[in-house]
């Protein structure tokens, strides 16, 4: 008995199968949704979302972060400094006292960026941080699959390539942001992961679902 596939069954055919193909996960299809991932998600940010940052004596003291940090950022010229007078809560009680207070500057303001979203009156609404880098894929090293069906989720190692901005050369800026400094120095050896859910017809970051 001879049978004959008719076009439309033959188009059909190939569809479904390259919809198959295109849910498993292999170099090509897992590095496609991790470029996408960085393309949205990609920026190395230093967690500085609301400006002015005010620095106490108490802060310069103890040598906290940002005791450390802003004066290196002053130094660039990313961020100025003045004195301002405050009034700080400590339980129940107000203490009034000077502090130093950093604001970005204009040079600094080229690396205030938005960097997702948050709520606002219910709302999402974009969300800035100030930001050192950009992250791209230089490779998918390899994945672990795990889960079956809706929840089947893939763990992909990958290196990156960094577009930095140029004062994350900055010595003291390498001793004082080390995080930065080592992610920098890790372009093209390093690895990072990002776990992905199949969500026909594409892979997912699961931070993005």
């Amino acid at each position: 008995m001879k049978t004959t596939l008719s076009a439309a069954a033959l188009a059909a055919a190939l569809a479904l199968s390259a919809c198959s193909h295109t849910s498993e996960p292999n170099a090509e299809v897992l590095g496609a949704a991790t470029q996408k991932y960085l393309a949205d998600r990609g920026d190395l940010c230093l967690g500085k979302s609301r400006w002015p940052i005010d620095v106490t004596q108490h802060d310069i003291d103890v040598g906290s972060r940002d005791a450390r940090q802003m004066p290196a950022l002053e130094r660039l010229g990313l961020v100025a400094s003045g004195v301002a007078e405050v009034d700080v809560d400590d339980e129940g009680t107000l203490h009034h006292m000077k502090v130093r207070r950093f604001d970005l500057t204009d040079a600094g303001r080229k690396f205030y960026i938005v960097h997702g979203t948050m709520n606002q009156g219910g709302k999402p609404v974009p969300a800035h941080d100030f930001c050192a880098a950009h992250l791209t894929l230089d490779k998918v090293v390899g994945w672990k699959l795990n889960g079956q069906g809706a929840q089947r989720q893939a763990v992909v190692s990958y290196t990156y390539q960094v577009e930095a901005a140029p004062w994350t050369q900055d010595s003291e800026i390498q001793q004082v942001f080390p995080v930065v400094a080592g992610v920098v120095h890790g372009a093209g050896k390093a690895q990072l992961q990002e776990t992905f859910q199949w969500r026909d017809p594409q892979w997912v970051a699961v931070d993005q679902l």
